[in-house]
């Protein structure tokens, strides 16, 4: 009784009042800045991805210390119970942020959309006399690519219709409200391009058969679109039609449902996953036993309660012997932020935004601007681009930067990006390619000339040998399934190999000065 007391008091408490704080404080700075202040960031990233995210900091500082109070076999069971912490959390938050957005929003009764400029801006309107005019549309055509691997090809097309008061409006121009309609369709990434095209094509007639036989004007009210993905795709369209409006363009979705049931189930859903959250991570909390030495030692203070969230992050923080890497890593997610904060997506950026950026792209980068051939190594697609290849770049950099020095490191990161880049460029005519995995196969490709070299002890290199060319051909055969620039990985792999080969004497030179400075120095 006395551990199960313990269990509840030292860690499954805190978790309650972090897990019911983070709820409340989160929901309410929503409220504050994007839905008041109306801060203009993506929903996906309010509503979606800072509940997921921002649960770890408060987990990592406060909860982290106490589960480390239980008895594990290894580590990877009490991350185990952060990740679980971290769901429980995210889940309702995520709820109730959609709850908030529906349940705060208020409806307008307007006799027509004339009216709208003369009231205070809402969420939802209902409308007495309307004309949808499905004649002078606006059409934007899209295509992203997606998923892990890139093996999902978007197919999209965006319909923005003029709202108006009448049919006879028609003949006027600068209309300000548009109603939105989205047609989508995924397919293979690993179809050819001609396949790809024809499916596209087979698509947009779809699409169009649908929308001629489809009657907007049966609507209950409407909910105007907030700032998202969606929205920049309405945008472009009515921006290739030239729609000259007055004022800002209202985007509207139709909502066929009474307004009274737009919050659905979505209350009784926070406090019902809030509740099977918390029941899942006290049942689990049940299992492991209580370290009592370490319990005695948190109770008086004696205990080390390092901070989780320093332990995370100190690897981004440049020291003496470890000074490239972090800072490479660091200049690699500050621009993926700023690519984020300007409205460009989270998970993905659309190809045009990351040629604007300083992708590597052929026709552009043959034209004069061979700056691309690095810019395109400080880019990436989307969060998991990113993820992945910092992974990548740390694990080969604890190893490489201490054997090769800050400068000499950077610059053979530097020559086998700009290698890798130019191997895309003569592979591919029109491919859109960015990434630092060129550069960071580069380094596993000095790397394995350093192992297969026997630069590094026999036992260290042996391990790491078959490691390493696991990784490497695996990443190599994956690249063959589409959507990968396998040219700039096998670009750089060779690069970073032949440079392990022309610095080998060096490195072989300074191994061995280092072994007779072990022999010679004198014990203490």
């Amino acid at each position: 009784m006395k551990e199960l007391s313990n269990k509840l008091r030292i860690i499954y408490k805190p978790f309650l009042l972090i897990s019911i704080g983070f709820i409340l404080l989160y929901t309410l700075l929503h409220w504050l800045l994007f839905i008041k202040a109306a801060i203009p960031l993506k929903e996906d990233i309010v509503k979606l991805w800072l509940p997921f995210g921002l649960p770890w900091i408060p987990i990592l500082i406060w909860l982290r210390p106490r589960i480390r109070l239980l008895n594990f076999k290894n580590d990877n069971a009490a991350f185990g119970y952060q990740f679980l912490a971290s769901i429980a959390i995210a889940i309702p938050t995520i709820i109730a942020q959609e709850y908030l957005v529906t349940a705060t929003g208020k409806l307008t009764q307007l006799d027509n959309i004339s009216q709208i400029e003369k009231t205070k801006k809402t969420k939802y309107y209902a409308l007495k006399h309307y004309y949808i005019d499905k004649e002078h549309i606006a059409i934007e055509n899209a295509a992203t690519i997606t998923g892990k691997h890139n093996e999902n090809f978007n197919m999209q097309i965006y319909v923005a219709m003029p709202v108006l008061v009448t049919s006879a409006d028609t003949v006027k121009m600068g209309s300000t409200c548009w109603l939105g309609k989205r047609y989508f369709e995924r397919i293979s990434n690993r179809l050819s391009e001609q396949e790809k095209n024809d499916q596209y094509k087979a698509f947009a007639e779809k699409s169009q058969t649908e929308f001629e036989q489809t009657d907007f004007s049966k609507f209950t009210y409407l909910e105007v679109m907030g700032n998202t993905d969606d929205h920049d795709g309405y945008n472009k369209a009515l921006k290739k039609l030239g729609a000259n409006a007055p004022g800002p363009n209202m985007i509207f979705e139709a909502k066929a449902e009474p307004f009274e049931q737009r919050n659905g189930r979505k209350l009784p859903w926070i406090f019902g996953s809030f509740a099977i959250g918390a029941a899942v991570w006290l049942l689990f909390l049940l299992f492991p036993k209580v370290d009592q030495e370490r319990i005695k030692k948190f109770k008086t203070g004696t205990s080390a309660k390092e901070s989780g969230l320093k332990e995370v992050f100190e690897v981004m923080l440049p020291r003496r012997d470890f000074f490239i890497t972090p800072i490479l890593i660091d200049l690699n997610i500050l621009i993926y932020l700023a690519m984020v904060f300007a409205g460009l997506g989270f998970i993905s950026f659309q190809g045009t935004d990351l040629i604007h950026w300083g992708a590597n792209f052929r026709p552009l980068t043959t034209d004069g601007q061979w700056w691309r051939l690095l810019t395109n190594t400080f880019l990436h697609g989307g969060l998991m681009h990113l993820l992945a290849n910092m992974f990548g770049l740390l694990f080969v950099g604890v190893f490489l930067e201490p054997l090769l020095g800050k400068w000499r490191y950077l610059l053979v990161y530097l020559i086998a990006g700009i290698l890798a880049s130019a191997a895309s460029i003569w592979w591919y005519d029109a491919t859109v390619s960015v990434g630092a995995s060129g550069a960071i196969f580069g380094l596993y490709g000095f790397f394995l000339s350093c192992l297969l070299l026997k630069i590094f002890p026999p036992d260290f290199g042996k391990t790491f040998l078959i490691s390493t060319l696991v990784f490497v051909g695996v990443n190599l055969v994956m690249g063959l399934t589409g959507g990968i620039d396998n040219a700039a990985h096998i670009g750089g792999l060779l690069s970073g190999f032949l440079l392990g080969l022309i610095c080998s004497t060096w490195l072989k030179r300074k191994a061995a000065n280092t072994v007779a400075y072990e022999i010679e120095k004198p014990e203490a």
